[in-house]
């Protein structure tokens, strides 16, 4: 549906986007996640047409619409601080778009009570904004974008003015509505437990430039990059660059022999997400063992993150809130299987992944709108019980 090639923006001296190419699907629910400044929101003012690419092209099915105006574009943009008029109620925000455009009036009426009601904004139609709470105001602005029939919603952090209990109500409003309009969105935001809870395809950007692409299951199991594998999962994942002798590490009293691609390297990153780390050593599983001392714990409700020291350097790891967690100082073992091992190279910081049985001959990232039909095959496959993705991931 809509492609970016080779897309980049800039800005005096500074360059906001680097070559950037992307893709869309109809229907799809695409989000651009990244910290501060790493430029999601100025590739969302592109495809806005707010903005204008330094190079590259923007395609909306065959049509080049790089220059186009956001007129000609229809696509609806909903931002973080609502853009309402105090001065105008409910209903009258909701069609100011259609004044504008001087549509007819006729249909005007039917398209806001129907907006109205799938947005649970009937009995507020004639309140102003100040009389509105912040979720109020926002399905009011998605009122108002959605009365457009537009091809795409674009939609910059529109849950960053929100506390946490009405963020998690226009999340799920979002995403109700997406699944009863299927019309392909684009999300902006920094938060990448909302860009893993809410996508199809997350695209994660850092200093203007993509650095992986694929649905958040991917992405979570097959970080391209230190910092995909840093950014995405909270807490974020255990990096420690570990030096390497005769093709192995060593983890402690134990060895652990590295696959192929890292073999020759002088030293590798190795990467532990604290979720993957435990201190229940019993059972038949084959476990990587370290002893440890217990050097801060955060109580996180059904969780503790335990910060540890090890031989190996310090690590956090999650434990469930049983009444017994270790406390400061104690000393404990913890284990961790071979297979929740990532591998980066310590130059490059890419990522080393061992080809599988499952994997494909290319090593390759795997980037487009191919990847969002992949996304299904994924969760078929974790429903089933299968909790290792073998897929083969960026190198």
């Amino acid at each position: 549906m809509l492609r970016l090639q080779n897309v980049t923006k800039r800005f005096e001296e500074k360059t906001a986007l680097d070559g950037v190419t992307l893709e869309i699907a109809a229907g799809e629910f695409l989000v651009l996640v990244g910290p501060s400044g790493c430029g999601k929101s100025t590739l969302l003012r592109l495809l806005a047409g707010l903005e204008h690419p330094s190079h590259g092209e923007i395609w909306l099915d065959e049509v080049n619409i790089t220059a186009a105006s956001p007129r000609q574009r229809n696509f609806a943009m909903i931002f973080q601080n609502y853009a309402l008029f105090p001065h105008l109620s409910v209903k009258d925000n909701i069609t100011f778009g259609m004044r504008v455009r001087r549509e007819p009036k006729a249909g005007w009426s039917a398209r806001v009570a129907q907006v109205a009601r799938m947005l649970e904004l009937d009995d507020l139609l004639e309140r102003k904004p100040a009389k509105l709470s912040g979720g109020q105001r926002q399905r009011v602005a998605m009122a108002r974008a959605i009365v457009r029939d537009p091809r795409l919603f674009l939609m910059d952090e529109p849950l960053s003015n929100l506390d946490a209990r009405l963020r998690g109500d226009v999340r799920d409003s979002i995403m109700a509505l997406h699944r009863q309009l299927r019309t392909a969105t684009v999300y902006v935001t920094h938060d990448q437990i909302e860009a893993m809870s809410m996508a199809d395809r997350i695209v994660v950007l850092d200093q203007g430039r993509v650095q992986q692409i694929g649905p958040p299951e991917y992405v979570y199991a097959r970080p391209a990059n230190v910092f995909v594998a840093g950014f995405i999962g909270s807490p974020g994942m255990n990096l420690l660059t570990l030096p390497c002798e005769r093709g192995a590490i060593a983890l402690g009293a134990q060895s652990y022999l590295l696959p192929a691609p890292a073999q020759q390297r002088d030293s590798v990153i190795v990467g532990i997400r604290p979720e993957h780390i435990t201190d229940d050593l019993q059972g038949t599983r084959q476990l990587l063992c370290l002893p440890a001392t217990v050097t801060q714990r955060e109580l996180m409700g059904a969780d503790y993150l335990l910060h540890i020291s090890t031989p190996i350097g310090a690590l956090r790891y999650c434990r469930k809130n049983r009444g017994d967690a270790p406390r400061l100082g104690d000393s404990l073992s913890i284990g961790f299987s071979p297979i929740d091992i990532h591998l980066f190279d310590a130059q490059t910081q890419r990522a080393l992944y061992q080809e599988t049985p499952h994997a494909s001959a290319s090593d390759t990232a795997l980037t487009g709108a191919h990847l969002y039909h992949l996304a299904h095959a994924l969760r078929q496959r974790a429903g089933e019980g299968e909790h290792r993705l073998h897929v083969s991931g960026p190198g």
